[in-house]
């Protein structure tokens, strides 16, 4: 029998066991909290006053004081003191004013949270005697936060992989036989889009913002494709898959161009509204709810064409018996969210409510008649409150509830195995049973015993000690090096 002591023990001296959620949440303070400002970029009032958005930057834990002023603090003095161990959060805002810049201004946004052991907490980098000397146990892990003096832990949420398309046959519904789902997702915007097909051939599209489904035809003709020719060397030449898309090109030969396509999924989008707005809210619906990992512009349509040519010819080959389901328990079709990933979402949003209160705030102080100021502007409140709220609750944005817990404390053991938990968003009511069951896939990556009995059985898990994480890349960086090493595009017509 080979001994795997040495080869674990090498293996956990250099994979800590709670650093995935450390280096996650390193990750986000370093890179995604940039990238969340970015996306929104300026903040634009009715009143001929903008704010340009510049460099955020996050400082070491600090607590206010009564008297206001401001000092470091240390884990064990926030548990004592009930205090939140949180860090200060600082945005460079540059005010124009009728096209002018001013002075850019440095403000706090508000205050984070800080992780134990992350590269804003104080004890970082300090040696054991000296993580004695500041009351900590060098033998603690770190990985969760304090809020008001209590321990919460983030736990990680299995999710199925996004921007990936999943086959589906459904065998339960009368009308739609075969589906092809991808949950397109951008910037913490998340959008279903289905392909359908149903039992008379006819394939459906059905997307985010849209009453009931579009047939595939008219949304390819809006995303510009104006011949039958370019429709079918979107999708496919063989003869086989071909005579579907025949089928459904002869149900709908009076819709001939993209103004008309438009038309009719304006009067599914904008009832009884004016032809105008039906045409715009369309385009608007298209290019902001349809694939949006694909783009958000009007010129990424021919693209989303092309993807969904993908689509539909799984939903022809299922259909056809040439592939089978996917399998949604395979653990290629998992992705885990880590405390970084689940805190970019909870921030998004608090962000993007501290600039709308900082819109109303700037419109208000002009129309009392006074000079608009961004220190008086930003309300830090704003930010603080929504996320202190959401991790001292647990409620998380999205409708989570549980996302955050109390530590458990019991003993070592038990607080490393809190902070390695997986938890399946699935509900505990339903059977659920091949969600439950051990997947072959798993094995080294979760452990095949450690789950509670009763009703999480199966849906709360635990990471096996061999267990490491690969981080995702952005497809674009990928994309743009595959091209700089000389790889070139099919030629074939209509090929992606």
């Amino acid at each position: 029998m080979i001994e795997t002591r040495p080869v674990m023990r090498a293996f956990l001296k250099k994979r800590e066991l709670v650093k995935q959620h450390i280096d996650s949440y390193n990750d986000f303070i370093e890179n995604r909290l940039q990238e969340i400002v970015n996306d929104t970029a300026k903040i634009e009032t009715d009143v001929g006053y903008e704010v340009l958005l510049g460099k955020i930057s996050v400082t070491n834990a600090e607590v206010i004081e009564a008297d206001g002023s401001k000092n470091l603090v240390t884990p064990n003095e926030a548990r004592l003191r009930n205090l939140s161990y949180f860090s200060p959060v600082y945005l460079d805002m540059t005010p124009v004013k009728d096209g002018r810049k001013g002075i850019t201004d440095t403000a706090k946004i508000g205050m984070i949270p800080t992780m134990l052991k992350s590269k804003i907490c104080n004890l970082y980098g300090l040696t054991d005697a000296e993580l004695i000397r500041h009351g900590e146990d060098p033998l603690d892990s770190g990985g969760y936060f304090i809020v008001n003096g209590s321990e919460r832990a983030l736990v990680t949420i299995e999710d199925l992989a996004p921007n990936k398309i999943m086959l589906e046959r459904n065998e339960k519904y009368t009308k739609i036989t075969e589906v092809a789902k991808v949950f397109s997702k951008r910037s913490g915007f998340r959008a279903l889009v289905t392909v359908e097909r149903d039992k008379d051939g006819m394939i459906g599209v059905s997307f985010p913002s849209v009453p009931g489904n579009i047939p595939l035809i008219i949304l390819m003709r809006a995303l510009g494709l104006e011949t039958d020719q370019e429709i079918v060397s979107t999708i496919s030449e063989d003869p086989e898959i071909l005579q579907p898309i025949l089928e459904n090109l002869e149900e709908y030969l009076d819709i001939k161009t993209p103004e008309a396509a438009i038309e009719i999924i304006g009067k599914k989008v904008a009832a009884g509204q004016i032809r105008d707005y039906r045409l715009k809210r369309a385009e608007q619906v298209i290019d902001r709810y349809l694939l949006p990992h694909i783009g958000v512009e009007p010129e990424d349509r021919i693209r989303k064409a092309h993807y969904l040519g993908r689509m539909v010819i799984r939903v022809i080959e299922l259909a056809l018996g040439r592939r089978e389901p996917d399998d949604k328990d395979h653990y290629a079709n998992k992705r885990l969210r880590l405390a970084g990933d689940l805190m970019e979402d909870l921030f998004r949003v608090s962000f993007y409510n501290l600039t709308r209160d900082i819109k109303y705030q700037l419109e208000r102080s002009v129309v009392r008649g006074k000079e608009p100021s961004i220190q008086t502007a930003v309300r830090a409140d704003v930010l603080t409150e929504r996320i202190r709220h959401a991790l001292a609750t647990g409620n998380w944005v999205g409708g989570r509830a549980g996302v955050s817990q109390l530590l458990d404390r019991t003993n070592y053991i038990s607080v490393v195995s809190h902070l390695r938990r997986v938890i399946s968003p699935l509900s505990r009511s339903q059977p659920h049973f091949e969600a439950r069951d051990l997947h072959p896939t798993q094995f080294g990556k979760i452990c095949p015993s450690e789950t509670p009995e009763g009703p999480n059985c199966g849906l709360v898990k635990n990471l096996a000690l061999s267990a490491e994480f690969s981080t995702g890349s952005d497809d674009h960086h990928i994309e743009s090096l595959m091209y700089e090493l000389g790889v070139e595009p099919i030629k074939k017509e209509g090929a992606i």
